[in-house]
């Protein structure tokens, strides 16, 4: 009798959780200098938009804000990172809020300082690691002539670098996170349980520009048995959300000019999820990140957000 009771009780806390989950999904539009948008969805799989900017880039050397990524801390704080420029800058933007509405004051974190030859810093993509109580910040950054490269031009043959940060205020020496022996962007670090992690990336080599995952037993790596792609070329910014049993990794698929989703239930197998979502038009690649309803309601009276 206990057991059956206990069964139904976390039936009822699975259901209410659920019911209380929504989605934000950070965003930009070309040609990315007005700032950050974000979209929001109750079933992680249907987009609206808000009808907003929420915050203007004011940091880095072209001052555009281009694949921000964010997460909410154990705190409650959202914690947002960019690409400040798309060249000539060592650095990405980060700010902080406990709303979403108003903003610490931006900083640029010159990551790549150290390294005279760096091209840039692009797509930096958040993680929280529980384990280590940490955010770990992953980038792509070109060193010509460091790395062995395939047809494309040495100026555009990345690899994947890290630092981690406990508090946005200091930050470890960047280091090299992931060499492929190809080049590589738009990294995204995924936990699915305890020493189980997967590393969802961009293939940025000719002719591939396509998504793949690699798996490691460490937020930090090493990252094994790089798969081949499951999207068709010229795709992207790929970022995955966790809903109910399966996973949704959303891409761009640039030279279409669409957004797009396979799904899987262990990034293994994929199948097509275009029949199944729906995203506003202008959307470009950010982070989803799980919240509670009652704040995208709020967001919703505040800002507004009906576009669809």
């Amino acid at each position: 009798m206990k057991k059956n009771i206990a069964i139904l009780i976390a039936i009822v806390f699975a259901l209410v959780s659920c019911s209380n989950k929504a989605y934000l999904f950070t965003s930009f539009h070309e040609p990315a200098d007005a700032g950050l948008r974000m979209l929001y969805s109750y079933d992680g799989y249907h987009w609206k938009d808000f009808d907003t900017v929420f915050l203007k880039p004011e940091v880095g050397t072209q001052k555009v804000m281009r694949d921000p990524s964010m997460v909410q801390g154990p705190d409650g704080v959202f914690h947002l990172v960019w690409t400040s420029s798309w060249q000539k800058d060592k650095g990405f933007g980060t700010a902080s809020s406990k709303d979403l509405i108003h903003w610490t004051a931006q900083k640029h974190v010159p990551v790549m300082e150290h390294e005279p030859g760096a091209v840039n810093v692009w797509a930096p993509e958040l993680f929280y690691d529980d384990v280590q109580d940490q955010y770990i910040i992953v980038w792509a950054t070109t060193i010509p002539g460091r790395f062995e490269r395939g047809i494309e031009p040495d100026s555009n043959n990345h690899r994947l670098y890290a630092t981690t940060t406990k508090d946005f205020q200091t930050f470890t020496p960047a280091r090299l996170f992931l060499d492929p022996k190809f080049s590589v962007i738009d990294a995204q670090i995924v936990k699915r349980k305890a020493n189980d992690y997967v590393l969802i990336l961009k293939d940025n080599t000719r002719p591939e520009r396509n998504v793949k995952v690699a798996f490691g037993s460490s937020p930090m790596g090493p990252w094994k048995n790089i798969s081949k792609p499951f999207t068709e070329n010229f795709t992207e910014g790929p970022n995955t959300v966790k809903v109910k049993d399966e996973w949704l990794i959303y891409f761009d698929s640039y030279r279409k000019k669409t957004y797009e989703a396979v799904a899987t239930k262990d990034f293994i197998h994929f199948e097509n999820a275009n029949n199944r979502i729906s995203i506003p038009e202008g959307h470009k690649h950010g982070t989803i990140v799980p919240v509670k309803k009652k704040l995208v309601k709020q967001l919703v009276k505040q800002v507004g957000g009906n576009r669809s």
